[in-house]
């Protein structure tokens, strides 16, 4: 009856470690059982799945954005952060709306959310919502979304190094190590950085 057990035994089930095979069904089982005793970390897994229509569910935007709110009301930082990707995206009901997203994305951060941090860092390098385009506010947030492990922070480190922006001198080598940083985590752009510096 542990909720953060069967949490785990989904998050198993849905990476086939354990001895358990990769059974994306059995993971939104324990996902549903999990969530329903109150888990958010399994809110934000279910909503996952919705969105992606994986483990036997229908792709559906609007239930994964009911999924990422409750989450996200339960405290759940990652769900913060997905909750605000819909808002960007004006997926699942939701309104296209850039402001909502950074809300959402600064108390991801808030929570030590690695890729809420990496998305202020987006939102301030575009001048998105509400916030003003500044490059050094950006790189600030990309290092910390680096620092607690995010590769699309690190790639995103190694672009601002490459061109010399956000107050940093252009510098090959640092951006070469960023790159290769990201993609050792299997960063797909970081990967075409690499491959296009001849790395």
């Amino acid at each position: 009856g542990n909720a953060y057990g069967m949490y785990n035994l989904g998050v198993a089930y849905r990476n086939g470690r354990g001895g358990l095979p990769k059974d994306d069904e059995k993971a939104v089982y324990w996902y549903q059982k999990s969530a329903g005793a109150g888990e958010a970390l399994a809110m934000t897994n279910l909503g996952f799945m919705y969105e992606n229509g994986l483990g036997g569910l229908a792709k559906d935007d609007a239930e994964a954005v009911n999924w990422f709110r409750k989450a996200a009301e339960a405290g759940d930082a990652r769900g913060m952060n997905d909750l605000g990707d819909m808002y960007v995206e004006g997926r699942g009901g939701l309104p296209q709306d850039d402001s909502e997203a950074v809300r959402w994305y600064q108390k991801a951060a808030a929570g030590n959310d690695s890729l809420g941090m990496t998305n202020i860092g987006f939102m301030y390098e575009n001048g998105r919502g509400g916030l003003p385009k500044d490059d050094v506010e950006a790189v600030n947030w990309y290092r910390k979304g680096a620092d607690a492990g995010e590769p699309f922070a690190m790639n995103n480190l190694g672009i601002m190094y490459e061109d010399g922006r956000g107050g940093l001198p252009k510098d090959r080598a640092q951006a070469i190590a960023w790159y290769r940083k990201a993609a050792d985590l299997g960063n797909n752009r970081a990967k075409q950085a690499l491959a296009r510096l001849g790395q």
